[in-house]
C-alpha cells in the first residue's frame, strides 16, 4: 500500500470528480446508487476517499458509514461533515472489515479499492468482506478500471513504448499486476471470473464514463445544453454489451442472495 499512499498524498482526489470530463462518472454512478435507495437505508462506503459519495448521500439524509485507508483522505472528509450529517468515519482496510458486523448494510459501495488490489487473495478478501456485511438482498457496487481503454490511452498519449519496454504489458495487451504503477486494470472477463464464487445476481454492468476521459480540457467547451445531451447519449449506451467495454471506469452492480 506504500505506492498507493504516496500517490494519493500528492493527488487531488477531492477535485477529481469535479472536473467536467470526469463528472459523468460521478453522475452516472450516483444515478445507479439512487435506483436502489429507500427511506431508512443504511449505506457503507468502503474506500470512501475524500467523501464525494458518502457526503452526498449523507446530505440526502441517509445513515452512512465511510471506511477509508488513508489518513490524508480522512482528514479532508472530516472537514466536510456537518452537524446534521449521520456519517461515521472509520480508518480501515477493504480486505479486513472485521470491525463491522455481518449483514448490516442495505447498500455497500466498493468504488475504489479494486483499483489498488493486485493479488487474487486481496481481491477476493475485499469482495467477500463487502458481501459479508451486506444484508441478504442488499445491493453492492464494485468499480473497476478497464484494461483496454487504458492501453488505448497509452497509444493516444504516446506512452505505450515505455510500458512495453518495461515489460508491464503482456503479449495479449493485458497489463501486468505491478503495484508500483498504483492501478490494477481489468477486462470484463476478469470481473466475471472473480464473481463466479459468490451468491449474488448481477443487476447492471455499466460503463460510467465511456470515452469521456479523452476529451480532457475540450470537454469544458460543452455548454449546458450540449452537456445535457451528452449525458443522455451516455445513458443510451452505458449498459449495451457492445459499448460498455469502451468505458475507462466500469461499475458492477449486484444483489446479495436472500437467505
Amino acid at each position: 500500500m506504500d505506492f498507493v499512499k504516496e500517490f494519493y498524498n500528492h493527488y487531488d482526489e477531492d477535485g477529481r470528480l469535479l472536473r467536467k470530463n470526469r463528472l459523468p462518472e460521478y453522475l452516472l454512478t450516483m444515478e445507479y446508487i439512487e435506483k436502489y435507495l429507500f427511506e431508512g437505508a443504511k449505506i457503507l462506503e468502503i474506500g470512501a476517499g475524500t467523501g464525494r459519495y458518502s457526503i452526498a448521500l449523507a446530505e440526502m439524509g441517509y445513515d452512512v458509514t465511510a471506511v477509508e485507508l488513508l489518513p490524508h483522505h480522512i482528514n479532508i472528509m472530516k472537514k466536510k461533515v456537518r452537524a446534521e450529517h449521520r456519517v461515521t468515519i472509520i480508518e480501515g482496510n477493504a480486505v479486513d472489515l472485521s470491525f463491522l458486523p455481518d449483514e448490516t448494510f442495505d447498500l455497500v459501495l466498493l468504488l475504489g479499492p479494486m483499483y489498488h488490489l493486485f493479488s487474487d487473495a486481496d481481491k477476493h478478501a475485499a469482495l467477500s468482506e463487502a458481501i459479508r456485511v451486506a444484508k441478504p438482498g442488499g445491493v453492492l457496487y464494485a468499480a473497476y478500471i478497464n484494461n483496454d481503454t487504458c492501453i488505448y490511452k497509452l497509444f493516444y498519449t504516446k506512452r505505450i513504448l515505455g510500458y512495453l519496454d518495461k515489460g508491464y504489458i503482456r503479449e495479449d495487451y493485458h497489463a501486468k499486476s505491478v503495484p508500483s504503477e498504483v492501478f490494477e486494470l481489468y477486462r470484463k472477463s476478469d470481473i466475471d471470473e472473480l464473481m463466479q464464487r459468490y451468491p449474488v445476481t448481477r443487476l447492471h454492468f455499466v460503463g460510467v464514463d465511456m470515452l469521456t476521459y479523452l476529451f480532457n480540457n475540450r470537454f469544458d467547451r460543452l455548454n449546458k445544453r450540449e452537456f445535457a445531451e451528452y449525458m443522455k447519449f451516455l445513458h443510451s449506451i452505458c449498459e449495451r454489451d457492445d459499448m460498455a467495454g469502451f468505458s475507462i471506469h466500469m461499475l458492477d452492480v449486484f444483489r446479495k442472495s436472500e437467505k
